[in-house]
């Protein structure tokens, strides 16, 4: 049977109560639960209006302010663009997809060397450090063709759907064009 989510209360004072803790939390807090893969759900305590995805947001938000970015400024310009455009859910969907490949990636490459170097988890960060170092570069270059590939196949697809548009419509002439030829008979 799945447990459900651990309950987390948003009050009007901006605080976040867990109900599993019977204890006020933090932000902070909630990035510790996402990072132990703990299922949670946050809603206002008033209305009950789930606000998960805010919080999540928010969370991101600090990460970006307080370091090293993880989003460029096109990056983001690109995402605030693909808003009210029709490929908007195309777009969660297709980045979803990438970032669970490139998890699971890294949980394979984990994996392999637990099997050759067992648990010590020193061991395996300096590993996965050196494998960056060496092959960083020939991982960007393999992601970058990656990525550019997709954006072919998306922009391709995009292509083929205004032209699927365009024949399924081309029998159809706007209204004015019917009053002009309707007031010229």
């Amino acid at each position: 049977m799945l447990e459900a989510p651990r309950l987390i209360k948003k009050y009007p004072n901006r605080r976040l109560y867990d109900t599993k803790a019977s204890a006020y939390i933090t932000l902070n807090d909630i990035k510790e639960l996402v990072l132990a893969f703990e299922s949670f759900q946050v809603v206002d305590a008033k209305t009950n209006e789930d606000l998960t995805r805010s919080i999540l947001l928010q969370i991101i938000l600090e990460e970006e302010a307080g370091g090293m970015p993880l989003f460029s400024t096109d990056l983001l310009a690109q995402i605030i663009r693909f808003y009210g455009h029709a490929m908007q859910g195309m777009l969660g969907k297709y980045l979803e997809t990438n970032i669970k490949g490139f998890v699971d990636f890294q949980h394979k490459i984990q994996e392999q060397s637990r099997g050759l170097y067992g648990d010590n988890s020193q061991m395996q960060s300096d590993l996965w450090m050196q494998f960056l170092n060496f092959q960083g570069p020939a991982l960007q270059h393999m992601m970058s063709a990656y990525v550019d590939q997709s954006k072919k196949m998306f922009q391709t697809m995009q292509e083929q759907m205004q032209t699927q548009t365009r024949s399924m419509f081309s029998g159809m002439r706007p209204n004015s064009e019917e009053k002009t030829e309707k007031k010229a008979r």
